[in-house]
């Protein structure tokens, strides 16, 4: 009806962490960014712009590269991207549209949805029919609020809300499975039966990328090591191939700039080398483990010893998080937090008797955090110890951590492209004779 060859669907997915756009029938997203903006209060903003501008005439649209992304929502400039977050401003604050895996902010939302239309995949989204992934328990408010938005302000032919669990066990070609989705904001186990996500078993934790990326600043930091945003310092050429750095006071930067800055750093240590242990992680065994060396971008080189291994295990027994300097926050909900080898058991005997067993054998691992090496082994192992006898676990990830990261994404690529899908769109025009509440009917 819509999609098919002539015109091909977007996928968007976003995340708590990243936004995933591109279109139906590609291996991969056009553009990932972050799902954060950089937010300017206008108030403090439009005395400084009247005196520069006197005479010039504000002319915001050709002022260089980095305020091409600039949006004004009433009284606030954001700044979408990750080229335009990394460009640091006077009183940018950085802001989440997301919160425990629910919208907060919708002009956030709709910055980003416009950022990924007009500027990253150059596309019109009158003429596109669009595919939005959402989380497994989003809400009836919230779909209809999705349903209004891209109806109304975008005009859209047609659209489709799909629930994450869904679309990751479609890119790996199944219609039942466990998925367990560990991305930035959180980790999600959801069984999947015939395409349909069971709701009564789902499980979820607060324990996603982000908090181990803060565990291992914390962790850093109790060890004397500061990690200095690229904004903060210059590096002058002493001799040459010989570099010092020169640190640079910006007093008019915001908390949470900086700590955006320090935590794109921690993120990417983390990212390089941690790796998911495989025995549960005791202080004394790995406390002569040989160290890794890591090159900060000030230069400094750190060394990496036990907590390559102690920051992945907190996905596995929470409370280990306890036992991080700093990290005191997270005591009053350490208790009802479990790891993923108790979620995945939950969440399986909660559904019915019959599909346990193929459940335990078809437990796909998904998100950016899932990527991280040996985790699927010792996921497969730790289930294998409290699973019943009977069953064969079987835990499967994708071999790239390509589709690892945007198994959701690419879930959503395919279902958009396959010409059986095409009838299921739910349509301007029956949006416009039923209204908001009629996505619930269209897209279960």
């Amino acid at each position: 009806m819509y999609g098919g060859d002539e015109v091909s669907a977007i996928v968007i997915d976003l995340g708590s962490h990243t936004c995933k756009a591109g279109y139906a029938g590609e291996d991969a997203p056009k553009a990932v960014f972050p799902s954060v903006v950089g937010s300017i209060d206008q108030m403090e903003v439009d005395d400084l712009v009247n005196t520069e501008n006197s005479g010039s005439g504000n002319d915001s649209k050709n002022t260089g590269r980095p305020f091409d992304s600039e949006k004004t929502k009433g009284k606030r400039k954001l700044y979408v991207g990750s080229q335009a977050l990394g460009y640091r401003r006077d009183h940018m604050e950085v802001l989440s549209p997301i919160k425990d895996g629910v919208v907060v902010d919708w002009d956030i939302v709709d910055s980003i949805w416009d950022h990924a239309f007009r500027e990253c995949l150059l596309v019109d989204p009158k003429e596109h029919p669009m595919l939005l992934a959402e989380p497994s328990s989003n809400t009836q408010q919230q779909r209809e609020r999705t349903a209004q938005l891209m109806f109304e302000k975008y005009e859209v032919p047609a659209l489709f809300l799909a629930k994450n669990a869904v679309l990751t066990s479609f890119a790996s070609g199944r219609a039942t499975s466990l998925v367990v989705d560990s991305g930035g904001g959180s980790t999600t186990v959801a069984p999947v039966h015939d395409g349909y996500v069971l709701q009564k078993a789902v499980a979820s934790s607060p324990i996603g990328g982000e908090f181990l990326t803060e565990c291992m600043m914390k962790s850093l930091e109790s060890k004397g090591i500061s990690m200095k945003p690229r904004y903060s310092f210059k590096r002058k050429e002493t001799r040459p191939g010989d570099f010092q750095t020169v640190d640079v006071d910006f007093p008019n930067t915001t908390e949470s700039y900086k700590l955006y800055s320090q935590r794109v750093i921690a993120s990417d240590i983390k990212e390089c080398v941690c790796r998911a242990p495989d025995t549960p992680f005791d202080e004394s065994a790995y406390s002569n483990i040989p160290m890794t060396p890591y090159e900060l971008p000030d230069g400094q080189t750190i060394e990496i010893g036990a907590d390559r291994f102690k920051v992945p295990d907190v996905l596995f027994n929470p409370s280990l998080a306890q036992t991080i300097p700093n990290m005191e926050s997270f005591a009053d909900i350490a208790p009802s937090v479990r790891g993923l080898p108790q979620m995945v058991i939950e969440s399986i005997n909660k559904c019915d008797v019959d599909i346990r067993r193929e459940l335990f054998s078809s437990i796909l691992l998904a998100g950016g955090t899932a990527s991280m090496q040996q985790l699927k082994e010792r996921l497969e192992k730790d289930l294998l110890e409290e699973s019943p006898q009977t069953a064969r676990v079987k835990v499967l990830a994708s071999g790239n951590s390509t589709e690892r990261r945007f198994s959701v994404w690419i879930g959503g690529s395919i279902l958009a492209s396959l010409g059986s899908f095409q009838q299921m769109w739910f349509s301007k025009a029956e949006y416009e004779e039923h209204g908001a509440s009629y996505i619930q009917r269209k897209c279960p």
